[in-house]
């Protein structure tokens, strides 16, 4: 027979795993966004995921503090060195994403021919004080 006690204890066993499923999917959102963020940059993410570290108390971009969620994962750049990131989640929605210090590529150089060279700047002229009534009459309007 199922009493009020019982039904409590599987309301809150219901609620919890709701919950773990929910967080399940903001952490699919956010490795979503880091591979984004990473391709974007240029960059490898490592191992392919994203790691919860901590439920925290942040501000959110208009100031106000907002519970958050905040993933840390970890990319390199040269394929020697790891380096750590963070991502911080909003319930489904980005809060910011936060790299270590890396060092960049350089961009490879580029075969062409050599630039061009630049086109001489235009004559500058000294900073005079012009009068409207003056420019008026030396630039008449074609206006009727």
């Amino acid at each position: 027979m199922l009493t009020l006690g019982n039904l409590l204890i599987l309301m809150l066993l219901a609620a919890a795993a709701a919950w773990l499923w929910h967080g399940h999917g903001i952490r699919e959102r956010a490795l979503t966004r880091v591979k984004q963020h990473c391709s974007k940059l240029d960059i490898e993410l490592l191992d392919g995921n994203v790691a919860f570290q901590r439920f925290a108390v942040v501000r959110d971009a208009r100031g106000n503090r907002r519970f958050a969620r905040i993933y840390g994962f970890e990319f390199t750049v040269t394929g020697d060195q790891r380096h750590g990131g963070r991502i911080v989640m909003f319930g489904a929605n980005l809060g910011g994403i936060e790299l270590d210090p890396y060092p960049f590529r350089e961009p490879p150089a580029a075969v062409a021919s050599p630039p061009a060279p630049a086109p001489a700047p235009a004559p500058r002229q000294s900073g005079q004080v012009i009068e409207l009534q003056q420019w008026r009459r030396d630039h008449p309007s074609t206006r009727d």
